[in-house]
């Protein structure tokens, strides 16, 4: 709470967030190293993508975010591809509260930053069942890239023509 002027209290919008549901959206794992046959001790070189998206649901005030990854996992200094994953994984949020100008980073930061854990278990999941040690994704600092897409967009609008 912060007093204005005149001494009066003024409060500010309580942020309610839930989490209604998660599902994973879309799943696609291929063991390409299998596929060809492989003989020896591989090391692997492991590239991760990552884009989100947001939109408002029909429903007042619920939200669903998708987080979509694309591993792609090389034999380290070589071009042979070991395997490609492919997840998109949702959730449907219920939030109030947030101020209309906080709402898009408030999505794209904070919802994705709730459901990393559970997608982080998916991948090590799928890529142990597929035949590989599981994979234990890094922390994905999604503040910063919130950031750098914001920056691309404002960088592409100054580039376009009038």
């Amino acid at each position: 709470m912060s007093e204005n002027g005149n001494g009066a209290q003024q409060t500010q919008p309580q942020i309610k967030m839930q989490v209604l549901a998660q599902y994973i959206r879309d799943l696609s794992f291929e063991n390409i190293l299998s596929q060809k046959g492989a003989s020896g001790e591989v090391q692997p070189d492991v590239q991760v993508q990552v884009n989100l998206d947001a939109k408002k649901r029909p429903i007042d005030h619920q939200f669903e975010v998708v987080t979509k990854l694309n591993l792609t996992s090389k034999v380290k200094g070589g071009t042979e591809t070991l395997f490609i994953m492919e997840l998109e994984y949702a959730g449907v949020f219920h939030i109030e509260g947030v101020p209309e100008d906080q709402l898009h980073p408030f999505l794209l930061i904070e919802c994705p930053r709730m459901l990393f854990p559970f997608l982080r278990r998916i991948v090590s999941d799928v890529t142990r069942d597929g035949g590989f040690p599981p994979l234990n994704l890094e922390n994905i600092d999604f503040l910063q890239l919130y950031r750098t897409e914001m920056a691309n967009r404002t960088k592409e609008q100054e580039t376009q023509p009038n």
